[in-house]
């Protein structure tokens, strides 16, 4: 959600390097297996949706019909997608898997940050996601309106990773890139959501103690939320997840360049009968 899912849990693909006889070399090779993870890649999209990732299309479309996202947040995942694609194309394009270890990991998370994932899943989209349920059940229009925007960039931040972590047209630093503008984004998404359960929404004195429960647990949950963001934004995406990406990247392309530099020079054959001067004279 945060960069997690290409960080911790990228989808694998299978090794479907082909021997192409002695007659073609290496660089050859390569060429023809990213020729054909890009055919994979194209034709294994509509499967590549897991059940998680129909549910949250499932909710990108009840977001999107409700009229509670405001328009500018449902123009953004358009804009961003076509940003990526262009991006894949004219700026970062894919150099596959030029890796040794050939894994498609960006960032190798340690146990304690898989825990840290697992808070920031909870935080960023279950107690949302019940706190908007709720609402609609207590009639509170004011805490359904300011937590779906969130919700409904979210999703569509999740369900684009998924997709794009299972591509290999899109190379590292496009798919870090996904993360870091979503919760960008985002962040504005929660600071009105903070504006509107602190300063917005006031309950009456004599309110049920009910009611003012749920009106902190909605303050809480918006500030746990800003809270969890921006430290995931400002000490994780920026400093640590973007560079490791554009390192990556970087390292494929002169691997690349390497290995075209070493098929185009001449071989000598073993069996080159040495010159006259090499001949000794009694």
């Amino acid at each position: 959600m945060s960069g997690v899912s290409l960080a911790v849990a990228p989808r694998s693909e299978p090794d479907q390097t082909v021997a192409l006889g002695a007659e073609k070399t290496d660089h050859q090779q390569f060429r023809h297996h990213l020729q054909q993870q890009q055919q994979l890649a194209v034709g294994g999209v509509m499967g590549s949706l897991r059940l998680i990732e129909l549910q949250l299309v499932a909710f990108i479309m009840v977001f999107s019909v409700s009229g509670l996202v405001p328009l500018i947040d449902l123009v953004f995942p358009a804009f961003a997608s076509a940003y990526f694609i262009a991006l894949s194309r004219f700026a970062f394009p894919s150099r596959g898997r030029v890796s040794t270890d050939g894994s498609r990991e960006i960032f190798h998370g340690s146990a304690m940050f898989k825990l840290y994932v697992i808070l920031g899943t909870t935080i960023g989209l279950l107690l949302p996601l019940a706190y908007v349920l709720g609402g609609f059940a207590r009639a509170d229009e004011n805490a359904v309106r300011s937590a779906t925007p969130h919700l409904f960039l979210l999703s569509f931040q999740i369900l684009t990773e998924n997709v794009i972590s299972g591509l290999s047209l899109f190379s590292p630093p496009v798919r870090a890139l996904v993360p870091f503008l979503y919760t960008g984004r985002r962040i504005f998404v929660i600071l009105d959501w903070v504006h509107d359960a602190w300063l917005n929404k006031t309950l009456p004195k004599n309110a049920p103690s009910k009611d003012v429960a749920w009106d902190w647990f909605g303050k809480w949950l918006a500030a746990a939320n800003l809270l969890y963001f921006s430290i995931n934004l400002l000490c994780f995406l920026i400093p640590r997840f973007l560079p490791r990406a554009f390192e990556r990247y970087f390292r494929e392309t002169d691997e690349l360049h390497r290995k075209m530099s070493e098929d185009k020079r001449p071989t000598i054959p073993a069996n080159k009968p040495r010159p006259a001067t090499d001949m000794k004279v009694d």
